[in-house]
């Protein structure tokens, strides 16, 4: 494998973009897919992306476009940052203009609708290609704090430990530090359930409850992570890592956080359709909730806070009641 020279990003929304920035940091060549030409003409006549990431420069390495092929010629790294429910839809279209020796980069995190597949599954199926080209970077990566230049760590996780190195050099920018690892079930695990646990976390805070309550959210919510991931076989070292503890901290105690406004909103007593128009972006754990849930149930895990969250967004159960609900299980071990 040569060392990656070009990369295209498929998504121009405040991660894709930023991580567009992280590579061209890192010495890349970037094309950035935008959905909108306004979105595009900003990124390449300002260097700017004001419906995204405001206030940011991005490097003169950074293009856009609206056409895939464009996007797509040449790149010797995929990086998929589209939402995990539409990930399936735009690999299929994509699908015809993608290298076939081009490493795929994921960046979504969630478990689809469904199949109850994780996103590597999802693009390994549509793709066609080896489950070793498929690479996961995950980690405590909140967009707007990186694409100001505040240092972080993330995972850039592989069944291929060589392709891990080759990405991790590929990304490692002054303030981005990758670490590889390997266990991509681990990783994906914990960053499709983290934005669950962030829900119940933002509900807490709409409640009015304080850090007992969210410090225990996190505690257990990390259990239930462990649970599912362990089942699936994923290494338990992992969750206590940048994929598992690290991410899920962030995700849960931040209010740049997606799935912490979400869960505050509904926590102050709104709707699922009020909150979505309110937090205006994807908020992962809305949808990946059920699916986690049935993922569970498949491996017969018990994950109670993932249950108590589907049934805030779905079954219209108060917060409150659901609170109440988790503090009257059975007592146990811990």
């Amino acid at each position: 494998m040569t060392e990656i020279k070009r990369a295209a990003v498929l998504s121009a929304g405040s991660w894709g973009t930023t991580f567009g920035k992280v590579l061209a940091d890192a010495g890349r060549e970037v094309r950035i897919l935008a959905r909108r030409a306004q979105v595009a003409d900003a990124i390449n006549d300002s260097h700017t992306n004001p419906d995204y990431v405001p206030e940011v420069r991005l490097p003169d390495a950074v293009r856009a476009t609206t056409d895939p092929a464009v996007a797509l010629d040449g790149a010797d790294l995929v990086v998929l940052a589209t939402p995990s429910q539409a990930l399936r839809d735009n690999l299929v279209a994509w699908k015809p203009l993608l290298d076939p020796a081009a490493s795929v980069v994921s960046l979504a995190k969630g478990i689809e609708l469904n199949t109850l597949l994780r996103m590597s599954e999802v693009i390994a199926e549509v793709t066609g290609i080896p489950t070793d080209q498929v690479v996961v970077v995950t980690g405590p990566n909140l967009a707007p704090e990186i694409a100001h230049g505040q240092p972080t760590a993330a995972v850039v996780a592989c069944t291929d430990l060589d392709r891990a190195e080759l990405v991790q050099r590929a990304v490692a920018a002054p303030y981005f530090r990758p670490y590889t690892n390997t266990d991509v079930v681990g990783a994906e695990i914990g960053g499709a359930v983290k934005n669950v646990i962030a829900l119940a976390y933002g509900m807490a805070s709409g409640l009015g409850l304080g850090d007992n309550t969210k410090a225990t959210l996190i505690t257990r919510g990390l259990a239930e992570t462990s649970r599912l991931g362990e089942r699936l076989g994923a290494d338990p070292r992992t969750f206590s890592g940048l994929a598992g503890l690290g991410d899920l901290v962030a995700t849960c105690s931040s209010p740049l956080s997606r799935n912490h406004r979400f869960g505050e909103y509904l926590g102050r007593g709104d709707s699922l359709a009020a909150a979505q128009r309110a937090t205006r972006q994807t908020a992962e754990g809305v949808k990946s909730c059920r699916s986690i849930r049935d993922l569970a149930h498949r491996y017969h895990v018990e994950m109670p806070i993932t249950e108590q969250v589907e049934r805030v967004c779905y079954e219209q159960v108060p917060p409150s009641v659901a609170v109440r609900e988790l503090m009257s299980r059975d007592m146990k071990a811990e």
